[in-house]
C-alpha cells in the first residue's frame, strides 16, 4: 500500500506536537482563599471576579513560559454561603436540604466559571489565546478514614443551642461543635484524606494538550466507592492544599504552587523573631512543623501537601502569595 507524502507529513507533524507537548513543564497551582474572597468582604459576585482577574493575572508568567497549567482551589467560604441559602429555603420554602457533597459540586461549578471567565479576560487584555475548561472533580476518600470518627471540621451557619438540639433530633447522625468565641453551635464533618482523583488522566491529557483546566475545587467533591464499585456521596470536607498535592502527583507534575496570603513562610511569624525561608529540604520543613512554627488552619496543612508532593516524587514546592510567581526568588521552596 503505498502512502502519501501528504500523509507521511502529517503524521510527522503529530509526532513533533507530542514531543512538544511533552517537553513542556506541567504545573499544578492550588489557588487560596484569598484568590476569591478577602477579609472584610461581603462576597458579591463582582468582589469575586476582581480578585479572581488579579489572581489569574500573575499567572502570565507561567503561561508565557509556556507552562501547561492546572488549577485548584478552595470553597470555604462560597460553601458556606450555599449551606445557609440551603438551610434558609428549607425553613421558608420547605426546599429539601441538599447534603454536603451537592453543595460542594455548586460550588466547583460557580467558582469555575469565575476563574474561567477571569482567566479568559486576562489573556484576551494580554492578545493570548487558550482554552480553559472546569471539571466538577469526585475525590475518592476511604467510608472508614479515621477522620470520620472525630468529625473537627466545622461548616456552615452559626445556631443556637435550641436549633442545634432541633437539627440533632431531625438528623442523629450529625456532629456538632461549640465555638470557642461564643458565637454559638456549628456542624462539624470530617476531613478524610483524599485517595484517589477521578478522571485525573482526562485532566493531565487536557492540560498536556495546552489547555488551562480548573478542577479539584474545595478539594473535590468526597464520594466514597462501595462493594460493588458504585460511587456515593459523602459528608466531608477534604483539604483543598491536600487534594491538590495528590492530583499533581498522580498527572506527573513537574511543580506545585501554593498561593497564600503571605509571600514567604516564616519561623515565629508575627514575632520580633520572624524569619523568612527561602528553601528549606524536607528534613527541615518536618522539623519546624514538629516545632509548632505553622498553625493548623493556616500553614500547617499547606506544610503537609508540600511534603507530600515531594516525598511522592514532585520535584519542589513553592509555596508564597499571588503577586510574587514572576519573581524568580518567589516564596518559600521545599526540596528533598
Amino acid at each position: 500500500m503505498r502512502i502519501s507524502k501528504k500523509s507521511i507529513a502529517l503524521q510527522f507533524q503529530i509526532l513533533k506536537d507530542r514531543n512538544i507537548m511533552s517537553n513542556k513543564k506541567l504545573a499544578v497551582v492550588a489557588f487560596g482563599g484569598n484568590a476569591l474572597l478577602r477579609a472584610g468582604q461581603k462576597g458579591t459576585i463582582e468582589e469575586q471576579e476582581s480578585n479572581v482577574y488579579k489572581t489569574c493575572e500573575s499567572l502570565l508568567d507561567l503561561v508565557k513560559r509556556d507552562y501547561n497549567i492546572v488549577i485548584g482551589h478552595g470553597n470555604g467560604p462560597q460553601v458556606g454561603n450555599i449551606l445557609l441559602q440551603n438551610n434558609a429555603g428549607e425553613k421558608v420554602y420547605g426546599l429539601p436540604e441538599m447534603p454536603l457533597a451537592v453543595c460542594g459540586a455548586y460550588s466547583q461549578g460557580f467558582i469555575g466559571y469565575v476563574i474561567e471567565q477571569q482567566f479568559k479576560n486576562v489573556l484576551t487584555s494580554n492578545k493570548l489565546n487558550k482554552n480553559i475548561v472546569t471539571l466538577v472533580t469526585q475525590v475518592v476518600v476511604d467510608k472508614n478514614d479515621k477522620g470520620f470518627a472525630n468529625p473537627t471540621k466545622p461548616i456552615g451557619p452559626y445556631y443556637t443551642e435550641d436549633e442545634m438540639n432541633a437539627l440533632k433530633a431531625k438528623n442523629p447522625q450529625d456532629s456538632y461543635a461549640k465555638d470557642p468565641k461564643g458565637k454559638g453551635w456549628r456542624k462539624v464533618v470530617a476531613s478524610p484524606k483524599p485517595i484517589e482523583i477521578n478522571n485525573k488522566d482526562i485532566v493531565k491529557d487536557l492540560a498536556e494538550k495546552g489547555n488551562i483546566v480548573v478542577t479539584v475545587g474545595g478539594g473535590g467533591i468526597p464520594v466514597y466507592v462501595n462493594d460493588k464499585g458504585e460511587y456515593h456521596g459523602i459528608d466531608a470536607v477534604i483539604d483543598k492544599d491536600l487534594a491538590s498535592s495528590l492530583l499533581a502527583i498522580q498527572i506527573g507534575a513537574d511543580e506545585f504552587y501554593i498561593l497564600t496570603d503571605v509571600p514567604k513562610v516564616c519561623l515565629n511569624f508575627h514575632t520580633p523573631e520572624e524569619k523568612q525561608l527561602d528553601t528549606i529540604t524536607v528534613e527541615e520543613a518536618k522539623k519546624y512543623l514538629a516545632e509548632g512554627h505553622f498553625t493548623e488552619g493556616s500553614m500547617a496543612p499547606k506544610i503537609r501537601a508540600a511534603l507530600y508532593f515531594v516525598e511522592n516524587g514532585g520535584k519542589s514546592c513553592i509555596i508564597t502569595e499571588a503577586g510574587q510567581l514572576g519573581n524568580p526568588d518567589a516564596g518559600t521552596r521545599i526540596v528533598k
